[in-house]
């Protein structure tokens, strides 16, 4: 998927606004779309919530057969309620709640000496564990590439050097990550629909 535009980046923060809001609403899942052609695109995407600053939840969907906005809702709802890592967001909370969306661009087979930390997020598979991290958790703790193979290695449940095992899948990918600090549009609140 090429890159969105500053309208597309607007669009998708106010799906994953309004899926988030009816979640914790306990309302039903957003089920009415925009027709833009470019988010009806099957693509993957993470929906990460920060609150004060704070991880408060993320959950993720790899490129499959779903539109971009469908994926976005669908996660966003879920990295609200069904994190497994953190109790539900609460209404109290949904002011202080911060959105960031990274789209995901295809994933591709990678070595070690081919993996950019900080650029690539990485997909580590054996069997039926997986684990995935998003390209900016290694800039947020200034790893290299092997370290960020390692934790995402550990991440699938897997011993840190598994990624020598031939039997081990290793996948990057980029992604485009815009967050409503940073995108001058929507207001914080402002819901789709």
């Amino acid at each position: 998927m090429s890159s969105l535009a500053e309208r597309e980046k607007q669009l998708l923060l106010r799906i994953a606004r309004s899926a988030l809001t009816l979640g914790v609403a306990g309302k039903p899942p957003l089920q009415e779309f925009p027709s833009d052609e470019i988010l009806q695109l099957a693509a993957g995407a993470f929906v990460t919530l920060h609150r004060r600053g704070r991880l408060r939840g993320c959950v993720g969907q790899l490129p499959g057969r779903d539109a971009l906005l469908v994926v976005v809702a669908h996660c966003a709802r879920a990295a609200a309620l069904d994190d497994s890592r953190f109790e539900p967001v609460g209404l109290a909370e949904l002011s202080e709640i911060e959105i960031e969306v990274s789209v995901l661009s295809a994933l591709e087979d990678v070595a070690l000496g081919a993996i950019e930390a900080g650029k690539h997020g990485l997909v580590v598979s054996q069997g039926r564990q997986r684990g995935v991290l998003l390209p900016q958790v290694a800039s947020q703790f200034d790893w290299g590439a092997q370290r960020f193979l390692e934790e995402t290695c550990a991440k699938a449940g897997l011993e840190r050097d598994a990624w020598k095992d031939p039997a081990t899948r290793v996948q990057a990918f980029t992604a485009e990550v815009f967050s409503e600090a940073a995108v001058p549009w929507p207001p914080r609140h402002a819901q789709f629909g």
